[in-house]
C-alpha cells in the first residue's frame, strides 16, 4: 500500500450526467483522544462511500499543542500515551497501520467510553494484529521526533490558535469541521461539497459559531 490510503469510491461516485468525479487528495490530522477529531473522521469515512477520496491520516497531538500551558500539565502524560502508540506503529509498521489502529483506539475511547487506557491499548493492538507488548511504546519517547514533525506539519498549515482535527483538501488546510453528530448519506456529501467549495477560494479563512451540543456518537 502506498503512503496515501485510498478510500472506497462508493457506488455513486459519479455525477448525474455520467461524468466521473476527479479524485480528491485529503490529509487528516488527528489526536486519538480528541472526540471532535473522531466525529470528523467518521464523516470523512462516510463521504468516502460516495466521493472518490485519497485520504492520508496524520498524527497531531493535543499534548504538544498545549505544552506551554500550565493548566494542561497534569493531563499531558496521559494525553501523550495513545498518540505515541500510533506514532510507534507508523514508524515500525508503515502508514497502512495508522487508520486501522486509530479506528480501533477511537471506537473504544469515544463511542465505547472506555477509561482504562491499558485495556484500550490491549484491545486495539489485538484488533490490528500487533503484539500485546507493543503497548510499551505508549510510555516511550522513542518516536517523539516523528510525532512532533507530523504535528508541526499539520498545525503549521493553519496556525497555533486552533486544535484538532486539521483537514487539508487538495492542499488547502483548515481546522475542523467541528460537527456533532457526524452526518450520513446526502447530508455528509453536502457538507463535504461545502468544504471543497471554501477550500477552492484562497481568500477564505474562518467561519464559526459557538457549539450548542457535545459529541454525539453513533
Amino acid at each position: 500500500m502506498t503512503s496515501s490510503t485510498a478510500a472506497s469510491t462508493g457506488s455513486d461516485a459519479s455525477v448525474a450526467s455520467g461524468e466521473t468525479l476527479e479524485r480528491v487528495a485529503v490529509d487528516f490530522w488527528f489526536d486519538p483522544a480528541c472526540p471532535w477529531a473522531w466525529m470528523a473522521s467518521r464523516w470523512v469515512d462516510e463521504v468516502a462511500r460516495h466521493r472518490p477520496l485519497d485520504v492520508t491520516w496524520h498524527l497531531m497531538s493535543l499534548a504538544i499543542l498545549n505544552e506551554d500551558r500550565p493548566e494542561h500539565a497534569e493531563r499531558r502524560p496521559r494525553l501523550l500515551r495513545a498518540v505515541r502508540l500510533v506514532a510507534a506503529a507508523q514508524a515500525l509498521h508503515g502508514q497502512a497501520i495508522v487508520k486501522p489502529l486509530y479506528d480501533a483506539l477511537g471506537t473504544r475511547i469515544h463511542p465505547g467510553r472506555e477509561k482504562d487506557q491499558d485495556a484500550i491499548f490491549a484491545g486495539a493492538l489485538e484488533e490490528v494484529g500487533l503484539p500485546a507488548d507493543f503497548a510499551r511504546y505508549a510510555d516511550s519517547d522513542e518516536f517523539d521526533a516523528q510525532l512532533r514533525a507530523s504535528h508541526e506539519d499539520g498545525i503549521g498549515r493553519v496556525g497555533q490558535d486552533v486544535g484538532t482535527p486539521v483537514i487539508a483538501v487538495a492542499g488547502t488546510a483548515f481546522f475542523g469541521p467541528v460537527i456533532s453528530p457526524a452526518p450520513k448519506g446526502e447530508a455528509a456529501v453536502a457538507l463535504w461539497d461545502g468544504v471543497v467549495a471554501v477550500a477552492s477560494y484562497d481568500g477564505f479563512f474562518e467561519l464559526k459559531r459557538s457549539r450548542t451540543r457535545g459529541p454525539q456518537f453513533d
